[in-house]
C-alpha cells in the first residue's frame, strides 16, 4: 500500500443470482445503508447481475464471476455480447476501470456455497500486506466464530473476478447453504 487512505468501498451481492444472502443484505443496505456507513469513506452496496438475481439463476449466459479480463472488458459493446460481458464492462465504468488509480479501493464480494465451510475469506495476493492486516483484522473481529482464509494464488489458475476491478478484491463466501435459499445463521455470519 502506498500509504493513501482508503476512501472507495463497495459492496456486491448477486454475481450469482441464487446466491441469495449477498443478495438480500445488498438490498438491506441500500434501503438503510446505516450499518456499513463510516465516516470519511463511501460505501457504496451494489446488486452486480440483477436479471440473474430477478431469476434466481447463477446467470443469463455466463460467469459474471469470470469475465472480468481486460479482453471482455475492452470489447466493442453490441447486442451480440453476452449479457454478463456487457454488465461487466457496466460495473468495470461505475467501479473502476480495472487496474487504474481511480477504481474502487475495497470490494466486498459476497458469495454463498452449498460446501460447508463456514464463513470463509478469499485471499488472491499472499503478498499484499494490507489484505493480510485486514484479513486477520476480520478474523479477530468474528472470533469466536471460525473465520477461514482461503489463498487461491496460482498464476495459470487466474479467475477474471468481479471484485478484480478493485485495488483491494475480497471474496467473501459463507456456507453451506442450498442455492435458491436464504438461510437466517448464514445471513447473520455474512453480516457480521
Amino acid at each position: 500500500m502506498t500509504g493513501k487512505p482508503i476512501k472507495k468501498i463497495a459492496i456486491f451481492g448477486g454475481t450469482h443470482g441464487n446466491e441469495l444472502t449477498g443478495v438480500f443484505l445488498v438490498k438491506h443496505w441500500l434501503q438503510d445503508g446505516a450499518e456499513i456507513q463510516r465516516t470519511g469513506l463511501e460505501v457504496k452496496p451494489f446488486i452486480t447481475n440483477p436479471r440473474a438475481v430477478k431469476k434466481c439463476m447463477r446467470y443469463i449466459d455466463c460467469d459474471l464471476n469470470r469475465v472480468f479480463d481486460l479482453e471482455n472488458l475492452g470489447k466493442k459493446i453490441s447486442e451480440d455480447l453476452p449479457y454478463e460481458v456487457r454488465r461487466a464492462q457496466e460495473i468495470n465504468h461505475l467501479f473502476g476501470p480495472k487496474d487504474s488509480k481511480g477504481s474502487y479501493d475495497i470490494i466486498f464480494d459476497l458469495h454463498n456455497t452449498t460446501s460447508n465451510m463456514g464463513c470463509t475469506l478469499i485471499l488472491e495476493d499472499s503478498k499484499n500486506d494490507f489484505l493480510i492486516q485486514m484479513f486477520h483484522y476480520i478474523k479477530t473481529s468474528l472470533a469466536p466464530l471460525p473465520c477461514y482464509i482461503y489463498l487461491i494464488e496460482h498464476p495459470s489458475l487466474k479467475y477474471a473476478t468481479t471484485r478484480s476491478i478493485a485495488k483491494y478484491p475480497v471474496g467473501i463466501e459463507v456456507g453451506p447453504q442450498p442455492q435458491g435459499v436464504l438461510r437466517a445463521d448464514i445471513l447473520d455470519q455474512m453480516r457480521k
